[in-house]
């Protein structure tokens, strides 16, 4: 019992390290002048070949071999990555960008819902209240949200959603297998995808590329790969709620680097998104401590 409460809190802990990870996607973003595509291009090829030096750190040369045999599981968690990264760029472009804020914000809903029906995964009633809380919060956050013809961009955004959804499903169903080669693929597989949209490839400076390379590193990097190993210990719907960490930190970064001070919405909406977090966590680790 104490090992696998062990367990479960250093999953917690790898979630809240990717969520942070993932937050500093608009403080790179601010720091280049290119079109999406351009930058989603380089980002992917610097995440991938960071996610190989990482593997070779950890696992040596045998990381090779797990790139060599992914296996239908790793190739279709891959796909479901890739998939989930082409669909939200123009879905940004579609579609109010609060629009999308709230559609993936459902996220931990629609994974909690697939991991029960596809793995029978049961989900706390506490979870789900948490996830419910932390849904308005990021309501709050993105301020006045409607859905207007743009239907494309929006069938874009639920098409993410249930990606990563699908895949966080995927990643936990086979937590006894390595899946950090598949997020290598699928940075690459981004990279192929992007390039022929991309409008700036060529254009990118040496600082720039420098910039590129710390983006695909921390953001893609670091969050994939300690996203992949907090799912072979934590539950999918858990794991996903956590991960909503990333939408109020977002605008953290923002402000420490750019100084561009949050609104109230960002405020209550970032409290709430936390406080749902925190309480969910310390309501597990009540659960977990009291004698079956």
């Amino acid at each position: 019992m104490t090992g696998t409460h062990s367990q479960h809190r250093i999953g917690i802990a790898l979630v809240v390290g990717a969520s942070i990870a993932w937050s500093t996607a608009p403080f790179f973003t601010r720091l280049l002048p290119y079109d999406s595509w351009t930058i989603l291009f380089w980002r992917g090829l610097f995440g991938g070949a960071m996610i190989i030096a990482i593997m070779l750190v950890l696992q040596g040369r045998t990381s090779l071999r797990d790139l060599a045999e992914m296996g239908t599981s790793g190739w279709l968690v891959a796909s479901l990555s890739t998939l989930a990264m082409v669909a939200f760029i123009p879905s940004l472009q579609l579609t109010n960008v609060s629009n999308v804020a709230v559609i993936i914000a459902t996220g931990p809903l629609v994974t909690a819902a697939i991991a029960w029906i596809w793995l029978r995964e049961a989900i706390a009633l506490r979870t789900v209240l948490a996830i419910l809380t932390a849904l308005f919060g990021v309501v709050i956050i993105v301020g006045h949200a409607s859905i207007g013809s743009d239907v494309l961009g929006i069938a874009l955004a639920c098409l993410t959603t249930v990606a990563i959804a699908v895949m966080t499903a995927a990643v936990r169903r086979n937590k006894n297998r390595s899946m950090v080669a598949a997020a290598v693929v699928s940075n690459i597989l981004g990279s192929i995808v992007s390039f022929p949209f991309a409008q700036g490839v060529a254009a990118v400076t040496g600082h720039d590329l420098l910039i590129l390379a710390m983006f695909g590193f921390f953001q893609v990097a670091l969050g994939l790969t300690l996203f992949f190993l907090a799912l072979r210990l934590l539950p999918s719907g858990q794991a996903a709620l956590i991960s909503t960490l990333e939408t109020p930190l977002m605008p953290f970064w923002v402000w420490l680097a750019f100084h561009e001070a949050p609104g109230s919405r960002a405020l209550v909406g970032g409290a709430l998104v936390m406080a749902a977090v925190v309480a969910d966590i310390i309501g597990e680790n009540r659960a977990r401590k009291q004698p079956a």
